[in-house]
C-alpha cells in the first residue's frame, strides 16, 4: 500500500501537476492557432493568372452547362470554364473555389432575362483576375462584342459536328444572329426569331451552351492578351448611342437622362422616326438593294431591297464623311420577302439634312450592298 502524503509533499505534486497541464495547454494553444495560419492562407486579389487554352475553354464551356450534376447553366457554364481551366494550369487557390457560387446567373439571373449569365459568369471570372479599372475594360470589351458578333460562332458550330464536345446533344450547326443586346431576354427572342424555334425547344438550349462556350473563349482570349501587353479593345459603340446622349444624359439637366453604353432603340424606339417599311410583295429569290426612286428625291425617297431568307437586317443612310445620318432598320429581324422603305430626309436627331449626296447601306446576312442617293432641296 502506497505511503500517505503530508500536507506538503501533496502542494508540492500538485503545483507540479498543475503547471504541466498550463504547458500542455498553452503548446497545444500555439499549435492551434499555428495550424489555423497555416491552413487560413489568404490570397491576394487580383488572383493570379496564366495563359488559358482558348479552344480547352470552349469546350469547357459548351460542356459545363449541361452539368446538372453541379448546377450547369450559362453562368455556371462560362465561370466553371474559366475557373477550371485556372485549377489545371494555376492550382490553388482555385482548388478551394467552388463555380457553384454562379448558379444564380441561369435565365439571366434566377430566369429573370436581364445580364446574359455566359456574360455574367465571364464577367466574374475576369473581375476575380483584374484590378477593377482593367476589369471594366476587358469586360465592356466583352460585353460590347457579345452584341455585335453573330453566335453561335462558326468554330463552335464546327465542333458540334465533328463531335469534339463531351456533351454532344445536337451535331448540325445552328442558326446564327446578332442579338444587339446584352440582355438575355432579347438574346434569346432575336435568335428564336432568326431561328424559327421556340424558347423552350433542346435547339435554343443547345444555342446557349455553344453561346456560353464562345463567350468564355473570348473571356480567356482578352484576358490573354491583357497579360500579355497587347490588348486593343475593338469594340465601336454604334453611332446611334452618341446621338441619343447628345440630349439624353446623366449630365444633362433637362429629363429625361439616361445611364448606361446600351444602343438605345432597340428596346426604345426611335421617337425621331425618320423612316416607314413596307412589304412591296412577290417573293423574293435572290439578295438584292435597288436604287433609290426618285432619285434625285426632295423631300423623301424609297429604297426597296430583297431577302430570300429570314435575316437580320440592317439598313442606314451615312454622309459622304461615312457619319451615320439615319438608322432606317436597326438590326431587325425580316422574313423571306421585297420591302420598301421611304426616308424623309430627316437624320436620327429629327433635323432636316442638307442637300447632298448621300448613302444607304443594307446588311443582311452575309450580304452587303450600298447605294448613292442625291438630296436637292
Amino acid at each position: 500500500m502506497s505511503a500517505q502524503l503530508t500536507r506538503k509533499e501533496f502542494l508540492a505534486e500538485f503545483a507540479k501537476y498543475t503547471a504541466g497541464i498550463v504547458v500542455g495547454s498553452a503548446g497545444l494553444n500555439v499549435l492551434m492557432r499555428s495550424t489555423g495560419k497555416a491552413g487560413n492562407a489568404v490570397t491576394t486579389w487580383p488572383w493570379p493568372y496564366q495563359a488559358l487554352d482558348v479552344e480547352r475553354v470552349r469546350i469547357l464551356g459548351h460542356d459545363s452547362f449541361y452539368d446538372s450534376t453541379n448546377g450547369g447553366g450559362c453562368g455556371y457554364g462560362a465561370f466553371n470554364a474559366i475557373i477550371q481551366a485556372l485549377r489545371e494550369v494555376v492550382g490553388d487557390p482555385y482548388n478551394s473555389l467552388p463555380s457553384q457560387l454562379m448558379f444564380f446567373g441561369h435565365g439571366g439571373a434566377a430566369e429573370w432575362g436581364t445580364l446574359c449569365g455566359a456574360l455574367n459568369g465571364a464577367a466574374a471570372a475576369i473581375s476575380l483576375v483584374c484590378n477593377k479599372a482593367d476589369s471594366d475594360i476587358l469586360v465592356s470589351e466583352l460585353l460590347g462584342w457579345y452584341t455585335q458578333v453573330k453566335l453561335p460562332t462558326d468554330t463552335s458550330n464546327q465542333y458540334a459536328v465533328d463531335n469534339k464536345y463531351g456533351v454532344n446533344k445536337i451535331s448540325a450547326p445552328l442558326p446564327q444572329n446578332n442579338s444587339g443586346s446584352a440582355l438575355c431576354h432579347v438574346s434569346v427572342s432575336e435568335w428564336c426569331k432568326v431561328a424559327g424555334f421556340s424558347a423552350d425547344d433542346p435547339n435554343r438550349k443547345e444555342r446557349c451552351a455553344r453561346l456560353t462556350g464562345d463567350v468564355a473563349a473570348y473571356a480567356a482570349q482578352i484576358l490573354n492578351d491583357f497579360y500579355a501587353g497587347k490588348f486593343t479593345p475593338l469594340y465601336v459603340p454604334p453611332q446611334t448611342i452618341a446621338q441619343c446622349t447628345v440630349c439624353h444624359t446623366s449630365t444633362n439637366t433637362t429629363p429625361p437622362t439616361t445611364k448606361g453604353k446600351m444602343e438605345c432603340t432597340q428596346c426604345h424606339g426611335n421617337p425621331h422616326q425618320t423612316r416607314s417599311v413596307l412589304e412591296a410583295g412577290g417573293m423574293a429569290t435572290s439578295y438584292s438593294l435597288q436604287q433609290n426612286y426618285p432619285n434625285p428625291f426632295n423631300p423623301s425617297t424609297s429604297i426597296q431591297f430583297s431577302i430570300p431568307n429570314r435575316e437580320t437586317v440592317n439598313l442606314a443612310v451615312y454622309d459622304v464623311h461615312g457619319r451615320l445620318v439615319a438608322q432606317l432598320i436597326d438590326n431587325e429581324s425580316y422574313g423571306p420577302g421585297n420591302y420598301k422603305v421611304n426616308w424623309n430626309g430627316i437624320n436620327s436627331l429629327g433635323e432636316k439634312v442638307a442637300s447632298g449626296i448621300y448613302f444607304a447601306r443594307l446588311q443582311a446576312g452575309n450580304f452587303s450592298r450600298t447605294i448613292k442617293m442625291s438630296l436637292v432641296r
